[in-house]
């Protein structure tokens, strides 16, 4: 499967937040930080938010409606 990131976050949190709010509107999202961003050192490896490359374009725009992407 073939993932493409639409947005970086320094906290695991936000990414979290933003994947949930993605997966309310039908998104099936991933995060990838290779744990870094949960031990507060998300400015060496920040949390990758990734979707399948189809949704991409949708993700994008139900983040910036909430001023995220």
């Amino acid at each position: 499967m073939s993932l493409k990131a639409i947005a970086e976050y320094a906290d695991r949190i936000e990414a979290e937040m933003a994947r949930l709010t993605l997966g309310a509107e039908g998104i099936e999202a991933h995060i990838f930080d290779g744990g870094m961003a949960g031990l507060g050192l998300g400015f060496m490896t920040p949390a990758r938010l990734m979707v399948l490359p189809e949704d991409a374009a949708r993700a994008r725009a139900v983040l910036e409606q909430l001023g995220e992407a």
